[in-house]
C-alpha cells in the first residue's frame, strides 16, 4: 500500500497519525494535524470507514478492494459462472462431435478467447478481494495478494488458463483431434462455480427452488457428458454396426438427441436399452450403471432432503394439528371439537399467520430482534391511546414481549369478571362486545383498536379491581397481539417517567368511564404518603444508628492502637533492665575470680534483698511471656546491685 501523501514515512506513521487528534488540542497547528489524521484515516481504513463508496470499493483506480460479502463481488462471481458452464458444456460436445467444431470455428475461437479473458480478469479480482480476520475485513492489498498467491486456488486458476492448445503444435506430439480436447484444463475452475451457487442460494428468496434447479442442472450435465462419450465410442466402433451403438443418422441433431436419450435410459436405470455386443460396450454400460447407482442416488437423495426441508420449514412456522387430534381421540372428546382444532390450524396455514414468532426470532441478537419486532408491531402499538407519547425506548422494549394469538369464530377472548392479566391489540378481524346471554352485541371492535389496557396498571381507586368488565367475542377469525402485565411491569421498572404518564392516562380513562372512586383514591394516596413518611423516619433513624456505630468503631480502633503502643514501650524498658542485670552479674563473677587468685581477697558485701513488692497499682501490671512462661512485673523495677 502506498504511503499517506500528507505525512512523511508511510506505513510506519500509522500509529502516529492515529494519535494526532489527541495531541493536537491547544496547539497552533491543530487544523493541519487533524487534516493529516483524517487523510491517513481515509487512506488506511478504506471503504469500511467511507460509507459513501459503493459496496466495498475505494475511489482510487488501482488500490481497490472488493468485499466478499458485497454486491459487486456477488455480481462478478455470478458472471464467472457463465464461462465455467460454457467450458463444461461445449468442450465435450466439440470433442465428441467433430462436425460441431468444424462448422463454427470462428464462433468457438471468439468464445474461447472471451472465456480465457474472463479467467484472467478473475485472477486479478481475487488478488484484490479482501478477507475477514477477527471479524474485520482486511483491505491491505499486499496481505490479500500474499494470501491468494499462497493458496491452492491460485495454482488451480493458473493451471486453468495455461495455453495447452499450443502443445499440439510441437513436433513429435500427436495432434489432438479437434483442438478442444487440449482445453480440458479450463474445467479446473469448477470450485468457483460452486462458490457462485452457494452465494446465490444464500441471497435468493427461494432457496429450495434454487436447490432443485441446481440438482437438475447437475443431472442434465451428467447426462450430456455420458451421451457425448457414448457417441464418441459409437463413432470409434462404427455407427450403426450393431443395435447397441448409435445409428448413422444424417442429421447431427438427431445423433445428439439419440445419444442423450440413450444416456438418460442408462443413468435413470430404466433398462430399456439394446444389449451390448462387444467388450467395450459391456465396459461402458457397466460404468454407466455404476455412475447411476452412485451419482444419481446421491442426487435423488438431495432432492428428497429438499422436500423434507420444505416440510420442516412449515413445521417450524406452523404448529402441527395431529398431536392435538390424537389427544382428543384418546380422551374420547373428538367430533366437533376436533373439527374446530383442524379448521384453526388450516386457517393459520392458508393465511400464513405465525403464532410462534418468538421461536422464529430466538436466534437473532437482542438488538436485531428488537429492530425486527419494531418494524412489524410498532405501528400497531402506537395506535394504542395509552401508549401515545411514550418514550421510544419503552415501545421498543414492549414490542419484544408482544405475542400473536389467533381466535376462531365464536371464541371468547375474555369474559366479564375474569382477572385481567393482559391486554389485546386487534391487528386483523372483528370482535363483538356481547351481553351476558352471549348473543346480543353491544359494540363491535375493529382493526387498530385495543381493549383490556386498564388491567395492566394498578390504579388506586379502580372500582373494577383489575377484573374484566365486558364479554369479548370473536366474530370471525381474529388476529390479535397480547401483552402481559408482567412484561409491562418489567419494562416500566426501568422507565419511571413512562410509568407515571401511563398511570395518569389510565386514571383519565377510568374517570371517563365512571369507575374511579376518588375517595378511595385519596385514602390510598394518604396511606401511601403516611407509609412514605414512616419509611423516611426509619431511614433517618437507621442512618443515625449507623453514624453512632461508626463513631464507636473508630474509638475502639484508636484505643486498641494506644494499648498496643504502650505494651511495646513497656516491653522495651523490660528488655533494657534485663541487659543491666546481666552485665552486673558478669562484673561480680570476674571480681570473685581475681580475689581467689590473690592472697586473701576481701569479698564484697552481698547485695541487699530487693524490696517487697507493694500492692499492685491498677492498670500498671503487665503480663510478660518469656520462654513460654508467664511472669508479672511492675512498671518501675528495682536497680540491681552494682549497676
Amino acid at each position: 500500500m502506498a504511503p499517506c501523501p500528507s505525512l512523511p514515512g508511510g506505513p510506519g506513521t500509522v500509529a502516529a497519525s492515529a494519535r494526532l487528534p489527541q495531541e493536537a488540542s491547544g496547539h497552533p497547528g491543530d487544523a493541519t494535524l487533524l487534516g493529516h489524521a483524517q487523510c491517513c484515516r481515509s487512506h488506511w481504513l478504506g471503504p469500511l470507514e467511507e460509507p459513501h463508496l459503493a459496496a466495498g470499493r475505494t475511489a482510487t483506480p488501482w488500490n481497490w478492494t472488493l468485499d466478499p460479502s458485497g454486491d459487486w463481488y456477488y455480481r462478478w462471481i455470478n458472471l464467472m459462472a457463465l464461462p465455467i458452464l460454457y467450458n463444461w458444456v461445449v468442450l465435450i460436445l466439440r470433442c465428441c462431435f467433430p462436425e460441431v467444431q468444424e462448422a463454427h470455428k470462428g464462433l468457438w475461437q471468439g468464445l474461447d478467447g472471451l472465456s480465457d479473458t474472463l479467467y484472467l480478469l478473475d485472477i486479478a479480482v481475487q488478488l484484490h478481494t479482501g478477507f475477514l480476520e477477527d471479524g474485520i475485513l482486511v483491505q491491505d492489498k499486499s496481505r490479500t495478494q500474499r494470501r491468494y498467491l499462497g493458496s491452492w486456488t491460485f495454482r488451480c486458476d493458473v493451471m486453468a488458463v495455461l495455453p495447452t492448445e499450443l502443445l499440439c503444435l510441437l513436433p513429435g506430439v500427436p495432434r489432438v483431434p479437434g483442438v478442444p480436447a487440449a482445453r480440458v484444463n479450463r474445467c479446473l475452475r469448477v470450485p468457483r462455480l460452486f462458490e457462485a451457487f452457494d452465494r446465490c442460494e444464500t441471497r435468493t428468496g427461494w432457496p429450495n427452488v434454487f436447490r432443485v434447479a441446481k440438482l437438475m442442472l447437475y443431472l442434465l450435465l451428467g447426462i450430456h457428458w455420458h451421451g457425448c462419450l457414448y457417441f464418441a465410442l459409437s463413432a470409434h466402433l462404427g455407427l450403426g454396426t450393431d443395435p447397441w451403438v448409435c445409428p448413422s443418422f444424417p442429421q447431427l441433431l438427431r445423433r445428439y438427441l439419440h445419444s442423450f436419450y440413450f444416456s438418460t435410459l442408462v443413468l435413470a436405470t430404466v433398462g430399456d436399452t439394446p444389449a451390448p455386443q462387444r467388450e467395450e460396450e459391456f465396459l461402458f454400460i457397466t460404468a454407466g450403471f455404476l455412475l447411476a447407482v452412485l451419482g444419481f442416488a446421491t442426487i435423488t437423495g438431495n432432492i428428497s432432503t429438499v422436500i423434507v426441508n420444505l416440510s420442516a420449514a412449515d413445521a417450524a412456522f406452523y404448529p402441527d394439528a395431529r398431536p392435538v387430534q390424537r389427544y382428543l381421540r384418546a380422551r374420547g372428546t373428538g367430533g366437533q371439537l376436533a373439527e374446530r382444532v383442524t379448521r384453526w390450524h388450516r386457517h393459520l396455514r392458508a393465511q400464513r399467520k405465525l403464532p410462534v414468532e418468538q421461536a422464529v426470532l430466538r436466534y437473532l441478537p437482542r438488538g436485531l430482534r428488537a429492530e425486527v419486532a419494531a418494524g412489524v408491531h410498532l405501528p400497531a402499538l402506537r395506535r394504542v391511546g395509552l401508549f401515545r407519547g411514550c418514550e421510544h425506548g419503552v415501545l421498543r422494549q414492549l414490542v419484544l414481549h408482544l405475542r400473536p394469538q389467533v381466535f376462531g369464530p365464536g371464541e371468547f377472548v375474555c369474559r366479564r369478571g375474569d382477572v385481567g392479566r393482559e391486554m389485546y391489540f386487534i391487528r386483523e378481524g372483528h370482535l363483538a362486545v356481547v351481553a351476558e346471554d352471549g348473543v346480543t352485541q353491544l359494540a363491535v371492535l375493529g382493526e387498530g383498536l385495543y381493549f383490556g389496557e386498564i388491567s395492566l396498571i394498578n390504579i388506586k381507586g379502580n372500582t373494577a379491581g383489575n377484573r374484566r368488565t365486558a364479554n369479548i367475542l370473536s366474530i370471525g377469525y381474529s388476529d390479535l397481539f397480547c401483552l402481559g402485565k408482567e412484561d409491562l411491569e418489567e419494562v416500566l421498572a426501568e422507565f419511571p417517567r413512562a410509568r407515571a404518564a401511563m398511570e395518569a392516562k389510565g386514571r383519565e380513562l377510568l374517570l371517563r368511564m365512571g369507575k374511579l372512586n376518588t375517595g378511595a383514591e385519596a385514602a390510598a394516596a394518604a396511606a401511601e404518603a403516611e407509609a412514605e413518611q414512616r419509611l423516611q423516619g426509619l431511614e433517618m433513624a437507621l442512618e443515625g444508628l449507623q453514624t453512632r456505630a461508626a463513631r464507636l468503631l473508630a474509638q475502639l480502633e484508636a484505643s486498641t492502637l494506644r494499648m498496643a503502643l504502650r505494651i511495646q514501650r513497656l516491653e522495651g524498658r523490660l528488655h533494657l533492665q534485663h541487659q543491666r542485670w546481666d552485665r552486673a552479674a558478669g562484673t561480680a563473677g570476674a571480681a570473685g575470680t581475681a580475689g581467689a587468685a590473690g592472697a586473701s581477697p576481701r569479698l564484697p558485701p552481698p547485695p541487699p534483698p530487693p524490696p517487697a513488692p507493694g500492692p499492685p497499682r491498677a492498670g500498671r501490671r503487665l503480663r510478660l511471656s518469656t520462654g513460654g512462661s508467664e511472669r508479672s512485673g511492675a512498671s518501675s523495677l528495682p536497680e540491681p546491685p552494682g549497676a
